[in-house]
This record gives structure tokens, sequence and C-alpha cells, in this order.
């Protein structure tokens, strides 16, 4: 078996990020820009008046001043002409400064009387002049590629006159579930059988993290039956199973899928819950293998999966992120396998994060893992944990799943 660390690291070690694709400016939050945005025009493209007022020469703006208002310019009317000495001019937030004028009068510090205006605090050069090029120039790099694209990358760009970006494809995901006993939702449950959680919970998974999820029919526990059903994840960029990872005379994933060409690199975990992960390559589509216990299905792809869809996205291959808390509840001494324990979080009296694992662990109950706030991570061989301890956790409330 090998450790968690090293599994991720090969998983990830064989993907490439997707593809680019040219997706209108509106369509592109949640998408990891594939090419640098370089800015199309400079912003602001001329000095623009900060607050509304008078533009004005700053040698003209002194304390008691009266000027001759020649003319009005709001924002998007350029004033054409050039200000003379002891000339005023009313510009708004936005308007472009004119030639001449280099201060700008607050319409609170001045007293206007028809067509002169008296000024009632001396003005300051360059003050409330928002420069040409202040914000970007004309070929600025405003957005570098691989950045996960938000509502201000978003904003930027369309300031630099982006109607268009080029983004890395969604990647596509095929879900293949396996096993007789079990059925979707809603289908007839077969004598013995139980309904299947982890094509749902996995597509899920996929879309928060920006995939297209792509689930593939039941196969039942028949080797030709798998092998028909993982046809259908050629035209996908990874492939994920669960159920039939194990060693049992009903785990077929391997023995199905080799004469397809299945090549294996590893399928042992030394982890709990999730020992049987099968990591390896279905002629150019990289497979994982997932446990068919729902808990161990799920946080499998938590630990595998997602950072695999962030290196197929454009992103780093970051694991979850790793935070610490408080431990609420002892917890005995570990074997040889890292343990991902289900915890509910709290809070102490001074704010601090409380992490207590709940009881039972076992792997097939669902329901404590949707009621979890959080894994507490056990190294293998870990000594018993006291209450009171600092541990490290992954915050599944902070995950977006």
């Amino acid at each position: 078996m090998i450790s968690v660390d090293e599994a991720r690291a090969r998983i990830l070690a064989g993907l490439r990020p997707t593809a680019a694709e040219i997706v209108p400016l509106a369509a592109a939050w949640g998408r990891v820009n594939a090419q640098p945005v370089a800015a199309r025009l400079t912003q602001p493209p001329q000095d623009v008046s900060a607050m509304d007022g008078y533009a004005l020469r700053a040698e003209d703006g002194t304390l008691g001043a009266v000027l001759d208002v020649v003319g009005s310019a709001p924002a998007g009317h350029p004033w054409p002409g050039v200000l003379a000495p002891g000339q005023a001019l009313r510009l708004f937030t936005g308007s472009i400064v004119p030639t001449g004028a280099d201060a700008i009068l607050l319409q609170e510090d001045a007293t206007r009387d028809g067509e002169r205006v008296t000024v009632n605090e001396a003005v300051v050069a360059k003050r409330h002049i928002r420069r040409a090029g202040q914000d970007f120039a004309s070929g600025d790099v405003l957005v570098p590629a691989g950045k996960l694209l938000n509502a201000r990358e978003i904003g930027l760009m369309a300031a630099g006159n982006h109607p268009w970006v080029a983004v890395h494809r969604r990647p596509r995901v095929a879900i293949l579930a396996t096993g007789d006993e079990i059925a979707l939702p809603g289908e007839p449950i077969p004598s013995g059988g139980i309904v299947s959680s982890n094509s749902h919970a996995l597509a899920a998974l996929v879309q928060a993290c920006g995939g297209e999820a792509v689930v593939l029919p039941v196969a039942p526990d028949d080797s030709a039956a798998i092998a028909a059903a993982a046809a259908g994840a050629r035209s996908c960029d990874i492939m994920v199973t669960t159920g039939g990872a194990s060693v049992g005379e009903h785990d077929l994933i391997q023995s199905a899928l080799a004469p397809a060409g299945l090549v294996i690199d590893f399928w042992k975990i030394a982890m709990r819950p999730g020992k049987p992960l099968i990591h390896g390559a279905l002629g150019d589509v990289p497979l994982l293998g997932l446990p068919g216990n729902p808990v161990s299905s799920l946080i499998t792809a938590i630990l595998f999966l997602l950072p695999a869809l962030r290196v197929l996205s454009g992103l780093p291959g970051a694991p979850p992120p790793v935070s610490h808390a408080i431990l609420g509840a002892d917890l005995p001494a570990n074997d040889h396998r890292a343990d991902h324990l289900r915890a509910r979080l709290s809070h102490d009296s001074a704010g601090n994060a409380v992490a207590t694992a709940f009881t039972r662990q076992d792997s097939a109950m669902l329901r404590l893992l949707a009621e979890s706030d959080a894994l507490i991570l056990r190294p293998p061989h870990a000594p018993p944990a006291k209450s009171g301890e600092i541990l490290p956790i992954i915050r599944l409330d902070l995950l977006g799943l």
C-alpha cells in the first residue's frame, strides 16, 4: 500500500489541462483563463475629474479668486477648447479635463453666480484628477493565464475591452457505478439490493468543481457489461468507477477492463476509509476506480478527484486545504492507515474551532458524512489524542461541495 500523498502525486503526474475554448465574457465566471489577457486600451484614456466641480489652472485657484465659467463638459462630452488664464470649466465625475487645466475646484468649495465662480477653498495642483493610464495602459497584462475567474477579474477584462476570453474547456468526467445489487433512485430495487448514491454524489462534486459529469448506466457484475459501459468514457478526460475495486470474486473492474487496454498504476492506499482505489489508464483516458461504499467513494473523491479536476481545469493540483481545530473528544491510537474521521465543528468561548469526531465511522453511513463539517486527519501510527489537543482538519463546509 502507498501513502495518500504518494497516490495523489502519481494521479496528478499524468494529467494535463484541457484545451482552450473561446466563451463570451458573461459566461467566463468560474472558468480558468488559458491565455494572458492584456488591455486593449488605456484606462482612463485621458485625464478625468474624480469629482464634480470646475477645471482651472492651479495658479488661478487662490482663495477668493473669481473666474469666468466658459462652458460645461459632462462625462462623455469633452470640451474642445484650451482653458485660458482666469477661466474655469464646469465638470462632473468622469469628465475629461480640458487642455490648459491642472486642478479641480470642488463644487462644494465654489460659489456660482451666473457665468462667474468664486474660489472658497484654494485648489492644489493635480488633486482630484485621475491621470490617463492611472488604472492600466494599453498592452498591460490584466489577468495572467491560469487564473480562476471571479467577478473582479471579469470586470477588469471588460474594462480592458474584451468581450470574449479563452478558457480551458470544462473537464468531462465519465462516472460508472457497478454492482448487481444497486439501482438508481426511482428504479426498481433488486431483491437484497440498495439504491446507489455514488453516481449522484460524484456528479455533484464534478459540477461543483467546474466539470461536466457524464453518468453512464449502472453496470452489473459482469465483465462484458462493465467493458461495454466503460466504452462510453472514450470521449471524456477522466473516468471514475465506483465499486469493483477490491479483491472479491465480484470485484471485476481490473479483469473486465484489462482486455480493453487498462493499465494499472496502483490499487491500494494506506488510508481509511478507501483502501481499495485503482489508478491507471484505459487507453488515453485516465481512470480512478473508487470504492463502492458511499462514504469511501466520496472521501476518496475529495482527496484525489478534486485535485485532478483542478489540474484538468488549468489550476495547480493542490490537495484540499488543511486547517486546524481543537479536538473535542479523545481519540485512540491509529493503526498503519491514515484516518479521515467525520466530525462536527463547534466553537469555544474564544471563538476557536472545535472538532468532535462521530462515535461511529462506518463507511456505509452516508448520513453522518452529510452531517459532517470536517474530516479530522490522523496519520498512520498516530498515538492517542486527548481532548484539547490541536489536530489538522479538512473543512468540508468550505469546499463548496
